[in-house]
C-alpha cells in the first residue's frame, strides 16, 4: 500500500509555481490567465512564478516535464498550480522523476487533464488537490464564485476538516475568452437542485481516487499509474466527473463497465459523481437538451453501479468538476460521506 501524506501548506507571501502540464493556453488567451494571476496576488497574497512552457502552446512533453521538475525542486516554491487542462498530459508522465518529486512534496492544484499528475502524485505518496486552475476558477469573469474562493483558501492555507455544501446557484455555459466583453460581468447562474443520494444508509470515510472520467479511461487503456494490486483502493472514495467533451451516456456506461470488469468499481466505499457539464461551444444545449443529457448520464452511472457495486453509496451533482462553482477535493486525502446526515466532509 502507498503511504500517503499531506505536503506542507503555503502561507500568504509565499511564491507558488504556475505551470501548464497540459496545454499552453495562457499564450493564446492571456486575459483569464492574467486575471487569475492578479487574484492569486491580491486575494490570496501569493506570488505566482511562471516557467518556460507556461505560456507556450505546443510545448513538448519534455519541456513540460522540465517545468514540473523545476517547480518541485525549488525550495522557494511552496505550491504548484496548473494554468488549465489539456488533452495529452499522459505523454508527460513517463518523463517525470518520481524520486525528485517524492523528495520535494508540495501541494498541487489542478483538474481535468491534470488528473494525470494528480494520479502520479498519489502513487508517489503525495496528496494533491483536484480543482482550482488559474484560467478557469481564478480567472472567472467578474469575480471568483464565493464557494470556489472559500474552498480554495481553505485547501491552500489550512489543515483539517471542511464541509462541502450543494451550490445554491451554478453554471456550465461558457463565454468566449477572446471577447473582452466576457469579463465585464459574472456568468449568469441558475438555481441548484441539491445533491442526489443513492444507498445513503451509512457513513464511510476513505482516501480519494479517480478524477475526470475521460482521463481515467485513457490511463486505464495505457495501463499507466494504475496500481498492480487493486486492494490499494479498498475502502476508498471514487471521484468521477465529465468534461466539456460531453461523452455520451453509452461512453460513460462503457468506461464504468470496464472499470467493473477490471475489478475497480467494487473496491470503493462510495462514489461522488460531479455535476455533469451539459453545454459546450460545439454543443450549445438549451435547457431541455441539457437536462436530458444530465439525466441520461446519471442513468448510465446507475446502470453500471447496479451490476458491479449495487450497494455502494453514490452522491450525484457534487460541484467538483467542469461546472461552476468548483469545490476543491483532496486527491488521495480523506473524504467522509455521511449518508444519513446527507453531509460530505473533506480533510485538507
Amino acid at each position: 500500500m502507498t503511504t500517503l501524506s499531506y505536503p506542507p501548506k503555503p502561507s500568504p507571501g509565499d511564491r507558488v509555481a504556475v505551470i501548464s502540464p497540459g496545454a499552453g493556453l495562457p499564450g493564446l488567451l492571456p486575459r483569464p490567465f492574467e486575471l487569475g494571476l492578479e487574484r492569486l496576488r491580491k486575494e490570496y497574497g501569493l506570488e505566482p512564478v511562471e516557467y518556460a512552457a507556461t505560456r507556450k502552446m505546443g510545448s513538448t512533453p519534455q519541456e513540460r516535464a522540465d517545468d514540473i521538475h523545476a517547480a518541485f525542486a525549488d525550495p522557494d516554491i511552496k505550491a504548484v498550480i496548473a494554468s488549465i487542462g489539456g488533452d495529452d498530459q499522459i505523454t508527460v508522465l513517463p518523463l517525470l522523476d518520481r524520486e525528485l518529486i517524492r523528495a520535494n512534496p508540495k501541494p498541487f492544484f489542478g483538474m481535468s487533464d491534470n488528473t494525470n499528475l494528480l494520479m502520479f502524485l498519489r502513487n508517489t505518496g503525495i496528496v494533491g488537490y483536484h480543482g482550482a486552475t488559474v484560467m478557469c476558477e481564478l480567472g472567472r469573469p467578474g469575480a471568483m464564485h464565493p464557494r470556489t474562493a472559500d474552498s480554495l483558501r481553505a485547501a491552500l492555507f489550512t489543515s483539517g476538516e471542511y464541509e462541502l455544501a450543494p451550490a445554491e446557484r451554478w453554471n456550465d455555459v461558457n463565454r468566449d475568452w477572446a471577447d473582452p466583453a466576457t469579463f465585464d460581468a459574472e456568468p449568469e447562474t441558475r438555481p441548484g437542485n441539491g445533491w442526489t443520494w443513492v444507498n445513503a444508509d451509512r457513513v464511510v470515510e476513505g482516501r480519494t481516487w479517480g478524477g475526470c472520467l475521460e482521463i481515467v479511461g485513457w490511463l486505464l487503456m495505457a495501463d499507466r499509474e494504475i496500481a498492480r494490486d487493486l486492494s490499494e483502493y479498498d475502502g476508498g472514495v471514487l471521484l468521477l466527473e465529465t468534461s466539456e467533451e460531453m461523452p455520451s451516456a453509452s461512453e460513460v456506461f462503457w468506461t464504468l463497465r470496464n472499470m467493473g470488469e477490471r475489478g475497480l468499481l467494487q473496491r470503493f466505499s462510495a462514489l461522488l459523481m460531479g455535476r455533469a457539464k451539459t453545454w459546450s461551444f460545439e454543443r450549445p444545449n438549451g435547457p431541455e437538451e441539457a437536462a436530458r443529457y444530465a439525466t441520461e448520464q446519471r442513468e448510465a452511472v446507475l446502470r453500471a453501479m447496479r451490476v458491479y457495486a449495487p450497494n455502494t453509496p453514490i452522491v450525484f451533482d457534487v460541484d467538483f468538476g467542469h461546472t461552476d462553482p468548483q469545490l476543491v477535493i483532496p486527491y488521495g486525502g480523506f473524504v467522509r460521506v455521511d449518508g444519513p446526515a446527507r453531509r460530505i466532509t473533506v480533510t485538507y
